[in-house]
């Protein structure tokens, strides 16, 4: 099991208890992608961490070799900043709802923003301007279910189930507006692709939707969509030649439902990251979600098929390395496996043991195995939840009329 915390207790992640799934001892390689691919995510992370914001000049002459300590954030050598902290939040309530729960995802990213929950450092000290917004607003809008429910805490508000969220109609789990297409929602995607590998389907679809909870634009719902769906393959064996193929989105057309992709993504599916020269030739390491995607797949394209090669060209790009780096990590990892990861900089990362743990369970639960009466990961701020909260009346007809919810959150395509 997997004792994840009260949000309010600080508990930092190396010190919460684990146990692994009974299935442990077969180690397949389809098991070594998948922690690959979340170990891939947060090592890249802590290793861009030091020169976040730094530009490509900087690197050039300071160019990251290994984990560093002190740089953007003052923080130990191997820990990582949100972007792991949100993918490690979003595994969770994969883990502890067994399916894509959207409400839990938002709650838990609010646990982070505000107390600090699954972070590295025990607070919220790298945060993007949209998701920012997005979980501001969420807030806000958590008023209408504490008056629906008539919840006396947040804690009551935030124990509030999938279906009685859904109950009140006026209440949108959308925090976002058209326009905002940053690269929060592509840097902590990796648990929706391994959770959901075995039907494609499901994982893609979910993906899109992880990504409008903060990030409104179809842009970003489908660079999420599209990489979920080259993760998904990776995990499933396919070649690194197929995942790149410039046809990989017409070959697994079925998989991605009656949506077509946004034209930019599009772009992006049919190679426009295929440019040798790099920095020289376009590519950059921004925010924006469509630079992002062909920054990390430049990288993995061109790395040799050496996960150190390659997130260390995402770094050198600048700018936002640590979400770059993370980007290719999630890819990079899911094609390679955890095994080829660099030993050492396994080690020092920041709760890694906590981490692979995660991974163990992503795959496990992805599997669509019973639990054959082990005990199950626990969480305590939900252990009383049918108890406290499920058999309360739905919301009055009063309660329900429609309320407008003003979405005040302006358009912004540059910042996660």
């Amino acid at each position: 099991m997997i004792k994840f915390p009260s949000p309010h207790d600080r508990v930092l992640p190396h010190k919460i208890k684990f146990t692994l799934p009974d299935d442990v001892s077969s180690k397949t390689p389809t098991l070594d992608r998948v922690i690959g691919s979340l170990v891939g995510l947060a090592t890249g992370d802590a290793l861009g961490a030091s020169v976040e914001f730094r530009p490509r000049e900087y690197l050039l002459h300071h160019p990251v070799t290994d984990m560093q300590k002190g740089g953007t954030w003052g923080l130990s050598r191997g820990q990582w900043t949100d972007d792991t902290s949100m993918a490690l939040c979003l595994a969770s309530s994969l883990i502890m709802k067994r399916r894509f729960d959207p409400y839990d995802q938002m709650v838990r990213y609010k646990w982070w923003f505000k107390h600090g929950f699954l972070s590295s450092t025990g607070h919220c000290f790298d945060i993007g301007n949209a998701t920012r917004r997005a979980l501001d607003e969420f807030s806000r809008r958590q008023k209408l279910l504490r008056k629906a429910y008539q919840c006396r805490t947040e804690e009551d508000v935030d124990r509030l189930s999938l279906e009685q969220v859904k109950a009140v109609k006026e209440f949108s789990l959308n925090c976002s507006s058209v326009g905002v297409a940053g690269n929060g929602p592509l840097m902590r995607l990796a648990p929706v692709p391994l959770f959901y590998y075995r039907s494609p389907n499901e994982a893609i679809d979910y993906a899109g939707r992880s990504a409008t909870l903060t990030h409104g634009d179809k842009i970003a719902s489908d660079a999420c969509r599209y990489y979920a769906a080259l993760i998904v393959a990776a995990i499933q064996g396919e070649p690194k030649e197929q995942i790149l193929a410039d046809r990989f989105y017409d070959d697994h057309r079925d998989w991605f439902g009656s949506s077509d992709l946004h034209p930019e993504i599009l772009e992006v599916a049919k190679g426009s990251y295929k440019r040798v020269g790099g920095y020289n030739d376009g590519i950059r390491g921004k925010g924006y979600i469509v630079n992002s995607l062909e920054a990390a797949l430049w990288a993995f394209c061109y790395d040799e098929n050496s996960f150190k090669t390659g997130v260390l060209s995402a770094i050198q790009l600048g700018d936002d390395t640590d979400t770059t780096a993370a980007i290719y990590g999630q890819l990079a990892g899911a094609c390679y496996g955890y095994s080829q990861i660099p030993e050492n900089w396994r080690r020092q990362l920041y709760a890694n043991e906590l981490i692979t743990c995660i991974g163990h369970w992503l795959h496990y639960l992805g599997e669509g195995e019973s639990l054959n009466g082990q005990s199950s990961p626990s969480d305590d701020t939900f252990q009383n939840e049918q108890q406290s909260l499920s058999e309360q009346t739905p919301p009055s007809e009063q309660v329900t009329q429609k309320i407008h919810l003003k979405n005040e959150i302006p358009k912004a395509n540059t910042r996660f």
